[in-house]
């Protein structure tokens, strides 16, 4: 009986385990040639790579001038821009938005310091006002360097399409 029961159980196992969903996944490039996925789909959740800021005043190769990309909060409003326009661009908004995380450097204006306040100036333009009171789970990192040596911050976020919304406390 024992051993019955014991097969029983193994069987009910391996049909369970053979059952589980499979998720789709899609990858999101921005050019047919970029290195690394501008996004990822893997079932209703939505992976964002790592964005930083365009420039606040593009270069001028005529004129010799770099670019400037401005300071953490003008940094952080340009990358939030761009993580807003490729939520929009996969039919979701920042309200869907479930985690992020910040990556920081400190800004050489400032003595080298981190303008964390800069950055939460314009994170608040995005979560938690009246017109999106979602609020995802953050964390905010200093880093010695980010990838683009002008770039004070780089933001990750991850986002999920809900059927219908849950409210928090």
């Amino acid at each position: 009986m024992k051993l019955r029961n014991l097969l029983i159980g193994a069987a009910f196992a391996v049909v369970s385990c053979g059952m589980q969903a499979q998720v789709a996944v899609k990858r999101i490039y921005a050019t047919p040639t970029a290195r690394i996925a501008s996004a990822i789909w893997a079932g209703d959740t939505l992976y964002v790579s790592g964005m930083g800021s365009p420039p606040v005043t593009p270069a001028d190769k005529e004129k010799g001038t770099p670019a400037v990309y401005g300071d953490t909060e003008a940094q952080t409003m340009g990358a939030l821009t761009a993580i807003e326009k490729t939520l929009k661009d996969q039919g979701l908004t920042m309200a869907d938005v479930v985690e992020m995380q910040v990556f920081m450097v400190g800004d050489p204006a400032k003595g080298g310091k981190l303008d964390f306040a800069g950055m939460n100036a314009s994170y608040a333009k995005f979560f938690g006002t009246a017109d999106q009171p979602n609020r995802p789970v953050r964390a905010a990192l200093q880093l010695a360097a980010l990838a683009n040596p002008n770039a004070l911050v780089e933001i990750m976020v991850v986002a999920v399409k809900s059927a219908a919304p849950v409210k928090g406390k």
